[in-house]
């Protein structure tokens, strides 16, 4: 399975992106609101200058205490991006995941960014391609 095939089965198409200048409070609530755990950080909603995650908020609260929200995104985010394309596959990507010890990806075409997968994604995707797997094996035993 390749990527394209996960973005068009996301339920909601888009990316939730938030500005470099925005506050860490800024971030914190948009997250909670949208019920997701990481946020691109981008000044057009299409390049991607970091991603801020949800473990890089508690990282600084930890580290700084409170007084870190009124910090921006940009100050905090995660700077060193690795973003996949739309024609890669399930297993490169949870490769990459697995190896950079990330849960979220920025998919690109060129220098535009045309969706957002995560690991959860990856998983459901795997995990689909694995019941199929399943379904085949049992019928050509059966006979089916």
């Amino acid at each position: 399975m390749h990527v394209h095939v996960i973005l068009k089965a996301k339920p909601v198409a888009g990316v939730v992106t938030i500005a470099p200048g925005a506050s860490l409070a800024e971030a914190a609530r948009l997250l909670a609101e949208k019920r997701i755990g990481a946020l691109v950080v981008s000044p057009d909603g299409k390049r991607v200058a970091g991603i801020l995650s949800e473990r890089d908020i508690v990282r600084e609260l930890g580290q700084r205490g409170v007084g870190c929200m009124s910090e921006t995104v940009e100050s905090v985010m995660t700077k060193k991006i690795v973003s996949c394309a739309p024609s890669d596959t399930v297993e490169e990507i949870m490769q990459k995941m697995t190896d950079g010890r990330f849960r979220h990806m920025p998919v690109m075409e060129g220098n535009t960014m045309v969706g957002l997968i995560s690991i959860g994604d990856v998983v459901k995707a795997r995990l689909s391609e694995l019941a199929m797997e399943k379904d085949a094996l049992e019928g050509m035993i059966k006979g089916f």
